[in-house]
């Protein structure tokens, strides 16, 4: 018994030692190197920035889209086959964004990327680590966010360094084999663990009753209105920080900051949980995150306040992660966890797709960036209320 008691923990810990790998090399490659590479790509291919961005501001839309079947398929089988397919697809779909002859060429590659996504990134990821996991769910979730946090650590300073030596197709080319390297047999031999069976739900549990329901459709719409306020605010802070008089590089020391924030958050995530409900706990984070990107948006300086504001909206952010992550367990359980986190996150992740450009849109009719943030931190407040009419009693 002992035995199999150890073996167990020991693949467990297998499990969460491959996703926290593959989770830092997938965001690295397919998310943070266009950042880096998309000015390049511009330049050199004589595309204009927003036909560029619009390639990837497509990947994330699939992505969303995709989700609800991947999530589907995951309950049914599991996550090897799953995410092994989306690494599978991933490998040639960067090698198609980075042989694209025109924009069109571009913007598909990116939509083939965004599918690989949908199997890859955060939510089958998290899937997996509740149904393997357990009760003892929200320090594997914690470990693997902290350890992933860190793909834009690792991945933007390697791609700006390939970039000196190498144009932006030959680096996308040489990030095609690190993720072909590392994910692809990763993935087919660290996820062999049984995967649990579903067992019979009654009628009133079923996913279709439950993404029917009043408090499913609260949750969805409060975490798409904060997922708005959250992320319009983070491709907006650096404008924000420079109309308020910092430079352009102290503005982005600032938004790194705010990284560094997220790790304090998600470290502090789990006494969270311990100690407050799950309607308390989703709407004091909410209601957090709103307040620091209102106060953003109203306190005008000096330059440190400014910045500890910066780091405090990285904090609730980091929170928010985990926030998202757990929402489904704690309210419905883990018997259906990806076809209803494919359900709630589709929604939040078309908004996220969204937020930079109603960003830009809001500080053109609002007349600046201060009021954007106390707009968005409006939003946020809304989102917060909303929040406490998606709580029902947790299923099983």
């Amino acid at each position: 018994m002992h035995a199999e008691t150890a073996r167990s923990r020991a693949g467990l810990r297998r499990v969460l030692i491959v996703l926290c790998v593959t989770e830092i090399t997938s965001w690295g490659v397919l998310y943070y190197a266009f950042p880096v590479l998309a000015t390049s790509i511009s330049a050199q291919t004589g595309w204009s920035l927003a036909w560029v961005t619009a390639g990837f501001s497509v990947s994330q839309v699939v992505a969303a889209l995709v989700g609800v079947p991947a999530g589907r398929l995951l309950d049914r089988h599991g996550p090897r086959p799953v995410m092994t397919a989306g690494s599978l697809l991933a490998v040639p779909a960067v090698v198609a964004i980075a042989t694209a002859q025109s924009p069109a060429w571009f913007i598909g590659a990116w939509a083939v990327a965004g599918v690989a996504m949908a199997g890859v990134l955060y939510p089958p990821a998290f899937a997996a680590l509740t149904r393997w996991h357990g009760p003892d769910r929200v320090p594997a979730l914690t470990t693997l966010t902290l350890v992933a946090g860190l793909a834009s650590t690792v991945f933007a300073p390697l791609t700006a360094w390939l970039g000196t030596h190498l144009d932006w197709r030959e680096t996308y080319l040489a990030l095609a084999v690190v993720l072909a390297v590392i994910t692809i047999p990763v993935h087919l031999w660290g996820l062999r663990l049984p995967w649990p069976s579903i067992e019979h739900e009654h009628e009133e549990h079923h996913p279709s009753a439950i993404a029917r329901s009043a408090p499913f459709l609260a949750l969805t719409v409060a975490m798409s209105l904060a997922a708005l306020s959250v992320y319009a605010g983070v491709v907006n802070l650096v404008p924000l920080l420079t109309e308020r008089g910092l430079s352009t590089s102290v503005a982005a020391v600032a938004l790194g900051l705010g990284g560094a924030g997220q790790v304090l958050g998600r470290l502090g995530y789990g006494r969270l949980a311990a100690a407050t409900s799950v309607r308390v706990r989703t709407a004091v984070v909410l209601l957090a995150s709103a307040v620091v990107t209102v106060l953003l948006g109203v306190v005008p300086g000096p330059a440190l306040l400014l910045i500890a504001g910066a780091v405090l909206a990285g904090v609730t952010r980091g929170i928010l992660t985990l926030v998202q992550a757990t929402a489904i367990t704690d309210r419905w359980g883990a018997v259906h966890y990806g076809r209803l986190s494919g359900l709630l996150m589709g929604p939040v992740m078309l908004t996220a797709a969204v937020a930079p450009w109603a960003g830009s849109a809001m500080a053109s009719w609002l007349g600046g960036y201060p009021a954007v943030f106390v707009a968005l931190g409006v939003i946020g407040v809304l989102a917060a209320a909303l929040s406490t009419a998606s709580y029902r009693t947790p299923a099983g």
